[in-house]
């Protein structure tokens, strides 16, 4: 078995989906992910805020969710890790904020998106911390886009 990682980019370009693929999978094999599927979907301001409003009740838009899965196709036997979607528009902001290239923001957010969907958290001290780690091992491994210790 082996790791699928798709991107659907909607509005888009494909300059997207490379540097995004690499960031889910530099996530997963950090965290001994080596089989299953995941699907990052960009979308725009309005979409994700619909995704927030109808899945975690929050009227407004974010930079990233992610959903969980852990079902297992029933055909291959694979197992869809979940869904992370990621807003370019708004990361172009905290791209802005942290003074990198919205390429290296939307790395940041696909690797902060697969922790979350592998159960990582930042909701006390304890667990972000852990999280930050995570993080900032990834992105070294990826070259290091960003600094990752921003309160994500």
């Amino acid at each position: 078995m082996s790791l699928q990682i798709l991107v659907q980019r909607g509005p888009y370009g494909p300059g997207f989906d490379q540097a995004i693929g690499a960031a889910a999978e530099a996530a997963l094999q950090d965290q001994e992910i080596s089989s299953g599927t995941l699907t990052i979907v960009l979308t725009d301001e309005p979409g994700i805020c619909e995704y927030n409003r109808r899945f975690a009740g929050i009227d407004q838009p974010t930079d990233v969710l992610s959903f969980p899965d852990g079902e297992i196709d029933p055909q291959t036997g694979t197992a869809n890790i979940g869904d992370v979607i990621v807003c370019p528009p708004i990361a172009l902001t905290g791209a802005a904020m942290g003074r990198h290239a919205l390429l290296n923001e939307l790395c940041l957010l696909t690797v902060h998106g697969v922790l979350h969907l592998l159960h990582y958290d930042h909701d006390n001290e304890e667990n972000r911390v852990r999280m930050w780690e995570a993080q900032e091992r990834i992105l070294r491994r990826l070259g290091d886009p960003v600094e990752a210790s921003t309160d994500r």
